[in-house]
Parts: structure tokens; C-alpha cells; sequence
């Protein structure tokens, strides 16, 4: 039973953040191209109905989230949200009132399947274990770091895809850390209650990740197509969650014969995710 919870929940939260990008999408697009990368982009989205209707999917999914990762690995919450892609372009069209054209829905099925069979071979597994102050302060300083890399890359370029997908990628990595850090805080108030989850830093430190990849996320929506950033954000997300699983929380995932349809569920995800970009120029409005 819990595990059928944690992949309801994981859905919701991921066709939330869909939503949440579509209407920042909305919202970014009458953005004032010098008001790029600075606070004056929160002041100017600070004046569309549509980015405030973001902030509340992002605040559903957030919850959603955490209900997940209190029942579930990251490992598994995690890569669900790749499913954010094809909900992403579902609900832009219908937004834009857009027709998807036969390729797209085929790209969408490809990442369901996709997705599918990776986690039915993967089978992630993993109980909440203690993460120490040594680990969490390495896992802190790579995610800053790449971060920091990918945002030094990006300021230097034209509005374009390239600079969105920079944007969209620090995001990822980001909201990955933010998960990691949700996940202590959830299974925190889970077992010791409201005083327990309000004192630990986890809380707060996942709080302000989850603020700086908004952020990352804002600029990434105003510096190009939607599409041309949510491939990075969510294979990225899925990604770097997975490293964080293994590596932070002793998580573990199926080996041996079972890394072929892996393999298999991961390029099919790849290809699917390649080939969404295209339906944006058919499908949606620049």
C-alpha cells in the first residue's frame, strides 16, 4: 500500500510542477528582456496572475512531494518526475490551445514507457538511514558547485535555448538537493513531530534550496522556449536525485542482468525527451 501512495503522490507532484512551469511560461513571456537574472524579474512576474497560480502548483506539488519521499526512496520519488515533460507539453497545448502533432504524442508515450520500464527493472529500494554532517556538506558543495558552473555559463549568452537549458540544468540540480533535504525533514516530522521538523536545519536548508531554484527556474522560462529548458530540468532532476540516493541515503537499484532494460527504459527516455523540443515549434507559441 505504501508503495501505491508514493507513486500517486509522486505523480500529483510531478503533474503539479508541470502546471507550475507552464503558467511561469505564461507569465515570463512579457518579461522585459533587461530584467534578466535579477530581482527585478520577481517584481515584474510579481505583476501576473499567472506566475502567482505557479507559486500555488509549485506550493501543491510541494506538499504532494514530501508525502512521497516520507513513504518512499528517492531513488523512486525522483525520476518520476521526468513524467513532467509530456505533462508539461499536454497542458501548454491546452493552454496555448495548441494541436500536438502525431510525433508528439508519440514522444510522450515513448517517455511513459520509458519511464515505466526503468523503474519496474530498477525496482529502487532503501530505508531512511542518518545522514551525517560529513556527508551532507559534500553532497551541499558539489550540488553549489555545479550549480555555480552551470549559471557562470549561461550569463554570458544571448536569450536562446542554450542559455535555457543552462538555467533549466542548475534548476535540476537544484530541486534534486532540495528533494535529498526534504526527504531528512519529511521522515524527521514523520517520526518526532511538528518541534522535531521545526528545529532541524534540513527544513530550512531545503527551503531556501527550493527558493534559489524558482529562481533558476524563472530565468530559465525567460531566456527561452519552454521546452528547450524542461528537458534538462527534469532529466537532470531525475539524474542528480538518483546520484543523491546512492551516494547520500544507501539507497540501492537492481544490477546485473537487470541493467539492460534499464538501459533500454533510460533511452527510450532520452529519445522521447530529444524529440518533445520539436513539437514546440509546431505545437506551441513562441
Amino acid at each position: 500500500m505504501a508503495d501505491v501512495l508514493t507513486l500517486l503522490f509522486a505523480v500529483l507532484a510531478a503533474v503539479s510542477n508541470a502546471t507550475a512551469v507552464v503558467l511561469q511560461r505564461l507569465a515570463a513571456r512579457t518579461v522585459p528582456k533587461a530584467d534578466a537574472f535579477s530581482l527585478r524579474l520577481v517584481r515584474d512576474l510579481l505583476r501576473h496572475p499567472a506566475w502567482f497560480a505557479g507559486i500555488g502548483a509549485v506550493l501543491c506539488a510541494a506538499v504532494f512531494q514530501a508525502l512521497a519521499l516520507s513513504l518512499g526512496s528517492l531513488s523512486l520519488v525522483q525520476p518520476i518526475f521526468v513524467s513532467e515533460l509530456p505533462f508539461a507539453l499536454l497542458i501548454a497545448g491546452t493552454v496555448f490551445r495548441r494541436r500536438l502533432p502525431a510525433y508528439g504524442w508519440a514522444a510522450i508515450l515513448l517517455v511513459a514507457a520509458g519511464l515505466g520500464l526503468a523503474l519496474a527493472a530498477a525496482a529502487p529500494t532503501g530505508e531512511h538511514v542518518h545522514v551525517g554532517t560529513a556527508r551532507w556538506l559534500a553532497a551541499l558543495t558539489a550540488a553549489a558547485a555545479a550549480m555555480a558552473a552551470c549559471v557562470v555559463a549561461a550569463l554570458p549568452r544571448p536569450r536562446g535555448k542554450a542559455r535555457a537549458a543552462l538555467f533549466g540544468a542548475a534548476a535540476a540540480v537544484g530541486y534534486a538537493l532540495t528533494a535529498a533535504l526534504m526527504k531528512d525533514a519529511a521522515t524527521t516530522f514523520a517520526r518526532h513531530g511538528a518541534g522535531a521538523f521545526l528545529t532541524c536545519w534540513q527544513t530550512y536548508a531545503f527551503a531556501a534550496a527550493g527558493a534559489a531554484s524558482l529562481f533558476l527556474l524563472s530565468n530559465a522560462m525567460e531566456s527561452g522556449p519552454l521546452l528547450a529548458s524542461q528537458p534538462a530540468l527534469t532529466l537532470g532532476d531525475a539524474l542528480v536525485s538518483l546520484t543523491l540516493g546512492l551516494m547520500v541515503y544507501e539507497e540501492h537499484v537492481r544490477t546485473g542482468w537487470w541493467l539492460i532494460p534499464e538501459a533500454v527504459g533510460v533511452l527510450m527516455i532520452v529519445i522521447g525527451a530529444l524529440i518533445l523540443p520539436r513539437v514546440e515549434a509546431v505545437a506551441l507559441p513562441g
